[in-house]
């Protein structure tokens, strides 16, 4: 699958981050969204504020995307992680809530 082809709320949660747009990653999510990162989850657009401040954006992260697989309505993209955090390969799974995202999970 192609980025061009991944469904428009992912393309929108990559964009924000690599842009660096707290606001417009935090519209990506449901009500309800949420961030499980490495087994910890933050909850709601508060809890993913903090964590996105303090991890995420607030480090100037870079995903360039390496490879993407689609399994129902979960979208994993495959990104070689930059910025002034962790970098290195990860895996973001994204569940995928009509034109909205409610979930999406970091792993290795």
């Amino acid at each position: 699958m192609a980025t061009a082809a991944l469904p428009a709320p992912v393309r929108r949660a990559l964009d924000a981050a690599n842009n660096g747009d707290t606001d417009a990653f935090l519209a990506v999510f449901t009500e309800d969204g949420a961030v499980n990162d490495w087994g910890r989850e933050f909850r709601g657009g508060d809890a993913i504020r903090g964590w996105s401040d303090a991890e995420f954006i607030g480090k100037q992260v870079t995903l360039d995307v390496t490879g993407t697989r689609a399994d129902g309505d979960t979208v994993t993209v495959s990104a070689q992680v930059g910025g002034s955090g962790f970098n290195g390969p990860s895996d973001f799974a994204f569940t995928v809530a009509g034109d909205r995202v409610s979930l999406m999970r970091i792993t290795g």
